[in-house]
């Protein structure tokens, strides 16, 4: 009985420490606001993995102490930080896709997107800022059980409490020892529910609850996940008004003053923004704005030694460079179109942007909460001056406010699309930036195609000068030989004939393989379909082939898809460790081809690996290359090659090898 009544005590106890673990969350996640408004909503993002990383340990020291107090486990599984940045073997240090002179800001963006994207973090958030009003308010019932039956027995049943025809007195007496008695009895079991609470917001859940949580999730990501960023472009909004003030100033003051040397900085640093928000259209509204901007030309040095930009010249390469740089930073129509943008950005962000975010936030804050928080916590100071109320009724404030967030959170996604397209409208490339680009990638293309054919001519003609040649020519010698020993010594000119012979079937042979790789035989006379299927036979794996090619290609188009094809099933065998690979292809006004493999993925264009080669094989004929190959496989490249069929069908539909 002194046990049983220790373990009771105990669980009262342990169920105000837990009390104030719970208000001690909530300060830890007040402290981390303090980073997630600026990080989130001023674009000022290098405040936000510190506190959030800082948090973890306070969590961890929670899990800790919700195992040892309630006996309910809540282990933690974030997500590994990612290794620091390798350094590339031309120094660099690389990101994505951006390469930087030094660690840091890699390392910097590598850790963001870790903290970021890991569950864990919004899970510690979550349990943070809920389980006071949860999980702590259940542990909290046995002491305040405690300090009520006292209270009853002492001052007695409240006017607001009392019923009809039941003595007050009395039911003050019953409740009040009800209390003593259900306060202790109950505490060990709110200890533990407080536990699962604990378990069920700090980790992933069972089925059900990852179904809810999966329903929430959809929903936030199309409403909420919208309303945020609309949030967040509302920062980077304003964050743009300083530097349209430092490009202007130093605008002027280098065609003003003639201090040029500010304007490449000042063009940049609008550059810059002006591609971070194309970079944002594109992931978070949906409407992708391509760079307009015209390739910066070489700079050339003549034979005189001098350098020359436009119509002057130079002696040092450091001078002409930054003349260079300037004349193509400023005379790009883009780069002005920028400026334009950026001064009217503003306006275009109060008309679109600021409607749905006031309906969110006055909707929730300014109509709904202050009730609500009346309601759970009531002030009696604050009582009519505060400003929750519609027409005098703070009661109605509550679902119209409700009703404006949603209303204000169903217009996010809309006008999330609607500020993309306004960016577009002036960030985008015009026709003639386009007609500019497209010179520029066939100028590229072209000399990649004159570099592939002297590539391609040197080959055979090294293969043919060491390979079929030189089998040849000892094959003549071979045959002089023999000739003089035909009479002398019959069986020595046997065995000089049979090794001539071998000779013959080893050039024949490699004289076959030199005009397969040229230009297969069976891709001349069956076309790309059953060409393809040739060459998965010849595969060390199971390949699928499913083709839908209703015409024959032209020639260069076949042989084009072909060695881009063969290049992938390669890449596919030595570097994928793939088990399996599907190609499936379809022409219409585009030659679509698929290669998938069930492999270790991880594969990069950027590496200067094969895709590189298959990248500008199709950027010959204005294909493009997608790669999605995310680490852990498997591994998917779409090629598409605009073309145009003229011949009649000959192959058959599907077939698998």
């Amino acid at each position: 009985m002194r046990q049983r009544a220790a373990v009771h005590g105990l669980a009262v106890l342990r169920g105000l420490q837990l009390v104030v673990l719970a208000l001690a969350g909530l300060v830890v996640f007040a402290g981390q606001l303090v980073a997630i408004v600026p990080g989130f909503g001023l674009g000022m993002v290098f405040l936000l993995p510190g506190p959030l990383l800082l948090a973890r340990h306070f969590t961890g020291y929670a899990r800790t102490r919700l195992d040892r107090w309630t006996g309910i486990p809540s282990p933690a599984d974030y997500v590994p930080e990612p290794p620091p940045p390798q350094r590339q073997p031309d120094g660099l240090y690389r990101h994505d896709r951006q390469l930087y002179r030094g660690p840091r800001i890699p390392r910097f963006m590598a850790r963001l997107e870790w903290v970021l994207g890991d569950t864990g973090t919004w899970r510690d958030l979550r349990w943070q800022l809920l389980h006071p009003v949860t999980g702590g308010a259940l542990a909290l019932l046995p002491a305040a059980l405690l300090v009520i039956g006292p209270l009853l027995l002492w001052r007695g049943l409240p006017d607001w409490a009392a019923l009809p025809g039941v003595d007050r007195g009395t039911a003050a007496i019953v409740l009040g020892c009800l209390a003593l008695l259900l306060g202790p009895l109950i505490a060990p079991g709110a200890v533990r529910a407080s536990g699962y609470v604990s378990r069920a917001l700090l980790t992933r859940g069972g089925r059900w609850r990852r179904a809810l949580g999966d329903l929430l999730k959809g929903w936030f990501q199309r409403y909420g996940l919208a309303s945020v960023r609309l949030l967040a472009l509302l920062g980077l909004t304003l964050l743009g008004l300083p530097v349209l003030v430092l490009s202007t100033l130093g605008l002027i003051l280098g065609y003003g003053l003639g201090l040029i040397f500010v304007i490449p900085p000042a063009l940049s640093g609008m550059r810059w923004l002006a591609d971070w928000r194309r970079h944002l259209a594109g992931s978070w509204s949906g409407v992708p704005v391509p760079r307009p901007y015209l390739p910066r030309p070489p700079l050339e040095r003549g034979p005189d030694g001098m350098y020359r930009v436009g119509k002057h010249l130079y002696q040092t390469e450091q001078v002409a460079a930054f003349h260079q740089r300037m004349e193509w930073l400023s005379r790009d129509r883009a780069t002005w179109r920028d400026l334009l943008w950026l001064e009217t950005d503003p306006i275009a962000a109060l008309l679109l942007l600021v409607p749905p975010v006031i309906l969110v936030v006055y909707g929730i804050w300014g109509l709904a909460m202050p009730r609500l928080w009346m309601d759970l916590l009531p002030i009696p100071e604050y009582g009519d001056d505060w400003y929750g109320k519609l027409n005098g009724s703070a009661t109605a404030a509550i679902p119209v406010g409700l009703l404006m967030a949603v209303v204000g959170s169903r217009l996010a996604p809309l006008v999330l699309r609607l500020h993309g397209r306004w960016t577009a409208l002036l960030l985008a490339p015009t026709r003639g930036a386009l007609l500019a680009q497209r010179v520029a990638s066939l100028t590229r293309s072209r000399a990649d195609a004159v570099d592939a054919q002297a590539a391609e001519l040197r080959r055979i003609e090294r293969d043919l000068h060491d390979g079929a040649q030189a089998r040849l020519v000892a094959l003549g010698m071979t045959l002089g030989a023999a000739e003089q020993l035909v009479d002398t010594d019959p069986a020595a000119a046997k065995v000089l004939l049979a090794r001539g012979r071998d000779s013959a079937a080893t050039a024949l042979r490699e004289l076959r393989e030199l005009v397969r790789g040229i230009y297969p035989p069976v891709l001349a006379e069956r076309g790309l379909a059953d060409a393809v299927r040739a060459l998965a036979l010849d595969t060390p794996l199971p390949v699928t082939v499913t083709a839908d090619l209703p015409h024959r290609l032209s020639a260069p188009l076949e042989s084009a898809a072909y060695f881009a094809v063969a290049e992938a099933l390669t890449n596919a065998v030595r570097h994928a460790g793939a088990g399996s690979i599907a190609v499936a292809m379809s022409a219409g006004t585009v030659l679509r081809i698929t290669v998938a493999d069930d492999g270790a993925g991880g594969a990069d264009p950027g590496r200067g690996s094969g895709l590189s080669g298959i990248e500008r094989r199709l950027g010959m004929f204005d294909g493009v290359l997608t790669v999605d190959s995310p680490p852990g496989g498997p591994t998917r490249l779409t090629m598409e090659i605009p073309c145009a069929s003229s011949s009649p069908r000959t192959s058959t539909s599907s077939e698998r090898v």
